[in-house]
């Protein structure tokens, strides 16, 4: 198993509230390359509000991710860069194939692409980008799919598409990966997005709270998806996003839930019990939380990415993952 980091780089998501700036975004990615994180991912919004979380309605500012990225390639050395989720409408998939090269030469061959529908019509609408019926949004995905999966070829490239046609289209340089950066599918698992992923990408990654139970049944029906289609079941990539809580012991858990309610933004943890916080999350002394990690791993989870708060992208205590890199990645690394 490996471990990603959920990148904290929103107005809301440091330990103070905020502002955002380069500076602590690159400082949390330096600190998750030094407690052993395999990984480091970044959000797609140009704003975003906490009301699907609980936490109000205020508009927070954020960092673009893929330039964001290319500055955390020059001040990091072995974490992967990845984005969770990149909006598929927000970039032609050429802009996109030629930021992502870039992007995985500055590394040296560090970053993981996932790309989703999106799904907040809020900055759609005050931005100019037409918000589309599901099916709309998802014919978009799938085709940028298609023409990053042209574009990273040898080319030149051809794609008779409906929305981005290419004749003789030439990417170069080429990206560091060959045959470029692992494209990942971002989505819950319906029928329609896992058929998609089974088709077009590296892996699919989910977020941000399942149980093992409910994600097992998902990854059941990827796999048979996968053998419609004529693919391997096993080379479908999996990994999966989860609120992580822990402590070193029962009773530090109780503490920390405690200081996480007092931190989360708009009181929404007012009130519920750490059981209810728990169930779907990564929750608990290092012993559960390692016996959850081994459930997804026996599922075929080749990675868990961890967001150390009760809203995505978001730390407020820094000594939690501590404990994490001591008690859960250092005793899982091979030797």
């Amino acid at each position: 198993m490996r471990f990603g980091l959920a990148l904290p780089h929103y107005d809301f998501s440091f330990p103070d509230g905020g502002p955002v700036t380069f500076d602590r975004v690159a400082d949390a990615a330096r600190t998750a390359e030094r407690l052993g994180f395999d990984s480091v991912w970044i959000s797609d919004h140009f704003f975003l509000s906490l009301a699907r979380y609980g936490g109000g309605d205020r508009l927070h500012g954020s960092l673009e991710p893929m330039t964001t990225l290319a500055g955390l390639a020059r001040v990091t050395d072995r974490v992967r860069l990845g984005t969770l989720v990149l909006s598929a409408a927000f970039r032609h998939p050429a802009i996109l194939a030629k930021m992502a090269t870039a992007v995985d030469l500055a590394s040296g061959g560090r970053l993981d692409l996932g790309i989703g529908a999106g799904w907040y019509r809020e900055e759609f609408d005050a931005l100019g980008y037409g918000f589309e019926a599901t099916g709309g949004r998802f014919e978009v995905l799938e085709e940028s799919f298609r023409v990053l999966r042209a574009l990273f070829s040898e080319g030149p490239a051809d794609h008779d598409g409906p929305r981005f046609p290419l004749r003789g289209a030439f990417n170069r340089p080429l990206p560091a990966q060959r045959p470029g950066p692992p494209l990942w599918l971002g989505a819950k698992g319906g029928p329609r997005a896992l058929r998609m992923a089974a088709r077009l990408a590296d892996g699919w990654n989910t977020v941000w709270r399942w149980t093992v139970d409910d994600y097992a049944g998902r990854v059941r029906e990827a796999r048979r998806i996968c053998e419609e289609e004529g693919r391997d079941p096993d080379s479908l990539r999996l990994s999966i996003g989860l609120y992580t809580l822990v402590g070193e012991d029962d009773r530090d858990l109780v503490a920390r839930y405690r200081a996480l309610q007092r931190w989360a933004p708009g009181g929404s943890l007012d009130g519920q019990l750490l059981e209810d916080h728990a169930r779907g999350t990564l929750t608990g002394t290092p012993e559960r939380v390692r016996e959850l990690l081994e459930a997804f791993a026996g599922l075929g989870v080749e990675e868990t990415i961890v967001a150390p708060a009760s809203v995505p992208f978001a730390w407020f205590d820094t000594s939690m993952l501590e404990i994490f890199s001591e008690a859960v990645i250092r005793p899982a690394a091979p030797g």
